[in-house]
């Protein structure tokens, strides 16, 4: 195993072999009120969700500190760092402007004085950047999903076990008290045995502009597109150059798998926390979906799946409509309940509306008036994901969502990808994690990496 010293010094360097590390201003700039015990958290990625969502997130925390931003668009990274100094200008009433940028985020992570990274990219970057941050020996907040394919995603779950690092995914649903009670009263038999779970979720558009585009002069291409293939740039594969709209890559295939792993890992998650399968998979697999057949968006549309469990519940999954809205259906031998995503906000360029409404319904609704006794299962209790993480960190204990946890969801999108890719019945190990007698499904498990950008040997 690579030890951390040497690690520290080769990421430091990055890919560009330039090692610059700026002072962290002192704590004793803060005034009184910044103890040294202060967690000091560097925000790599600072696009629409990091903007949107976790960098509002942190900053609003007692006892916690961003000191740096980091991302590949030097328009990007130039906002994030106004975004950070104008919130400490106003808190503080004294101007102020020393967050630190970075274009490298091995720089970032080379900084002693930077406890803990919210890592905000694009998926293809997530796994390599986590283990990297883990081996620095930094905590990790990830957005989800954990990871662009299968293999990376047991790697970051097995680098978390080796260095013990604390891990929260962007799952805010396990931090939202009607998804944990509404998983209690499912696991503590309130609808009988639980024999089936539906998931619904919208899907996305086709389209995108295809034309060859010059490279923007603030955007790091080469090292944007990272370990997946070299590809010709064009915005719409990308992210927007005004504004923080829905970004292209989302819906590029060779970045994400779509909204089976976008939303996926929001709702999944969820159907696993009801289902205590937190910790294993599906052994029987058959997806369907149709792709677009023009335009540079090639994500799945329409999809439908069907999934057999070891403790024999079949989950089912597709697009949402006006008979099946988006979330989570548990059905039971006594009964329904159903847990609608309406609870929780979006952003207001998701490819489709929420269909508001009650977050929990049920058969019956003395279901959900039932009350959880203390000899019952209880489900770790986080009233803010963010929160829950930092106290993770100051606790050494574990968040929300470990990485492991945060893997299995992941595992089960992607399972389904593949299946809508190959178009027929898959029959998988969630203990050996392969394939039975599938060579061809084994081989979508991982992707080759592109030098420089591949995940190290550690």
């Amino acid at each position: 195993m690579q030890d951390r010293r040497n690690f520290l010094k080769t990421v430091s360097t990055g890919v560009t072999g330039s090692l610059v590390l700026p002072v962290i201003v002192p704590a004793s700039l803060w005034g009184p009120s910044s103890p040294g015990n202060e967690i000091r958290i560097g925000v790599i990625g600072t696009g629409r969700i990091a903007r949107s969502r976790n960098i509002p997130g942190v900053l609003k925390q007692k006892g916690v500190r961003i000191v740096a931003v980091c991302d590949l668009d030097s328009n990007r990274l130039s906002d994030a760092k106004t975004l950070v100094d104008d919130f400490y200008t106003k808190q503080s009433g004294k101007s102020y402007s020393g967050t630190l940028k970075y274009d490298q985020y091995g720089e970032l992570l080379a900084h002693r004085d930077i406890d803990a990274v919210v890592v905000c990219t694009p998926d293809h970057w997530h796994a390599k950047i986590t283990i990297d941050a883990v081996y620095a020996g930094k905590d990790v907040y990830l957005e989800k999903p954990m990871s662009l394919t299968i293999e990376e995603g047991r790697r970051i779950s097995d680098a978390m076990n080796r260095t013990g690092r604390v891990f929260q995914i962007g799952s805010q649903y396990r931090s939202t008290e009607a998804y944990r009670y509404g998983c209690e009263l499912v696991r503590n038999g309130r609808i009988g045995v639980l024999q089936k779970v539906d998931v619904r979720m919208p899907v996305d558009p086709a389209g995108g502009r295809q034309e060859v585009m010059p490279v923007p002069s603030s955007l790091n291409y080469d090292m944007w597109l990272g370990s997946t293939p070299e590809v010709y740039y064009t915005e719409d594969r990308v992210h927007p150059q005004s504004g923080y709209g829905r970004p292209g890559w989302l819906r590029c295939e060779q970045f994400g798998a779509g909204m089976i792993t976008g939303w996926g890992a929001h709702l999944f998650d969820v159907a696993h926390w009801g289902m205590d399968c937190e910790h294993t998979g599906p052994v029987e697999i058959s997806s369907t979906a149709q792709f677009p057949t023009e335009g540079l968006w090639n994500v799945h549309g329409d999809f439908s799946s069907e999934m057999v469990y070891p403790n024999g519940v079949v989950l089912t999954a597709g697009q949402e409509s006006e008979e099946h809205p988006s979330g989570i259906m548990f059905s039971g031998s006594e009964g329904w309940l159903f847990i609608s995503v309406g609870g929780l906000p979006v952003t207001s360029s998701d490819p489709v509306a929420i269909r508001f409404g009650k977050t929990l319904r049920a058969s019956d609704e003395r279901i959900l008036t039932s009350e959880i006794s203390d000899g019952e299962t209880r489900l770790i209790v986080s009233n803010d994901h963010h929160t829950n993480w930092l106290d993770a960190i100051r606790t050494r204990g574990r968040a929300a969502s470990t990485a492991e946890i945060a893997h299995r969801t992941c595992t089960v999108c992607l399972l389904q990808h593949i299946s809508m890719k190959l178009g027929r019945k898959l029959q998988w190990n969630p203990v050996t994690e392969k394939f039975v007698n599938d060579p061809e499904a084994d081989s979508m498990v991982a992707r080759p990496q592109r030098h420089p950008y591949e995940i190290g040997n550690f």
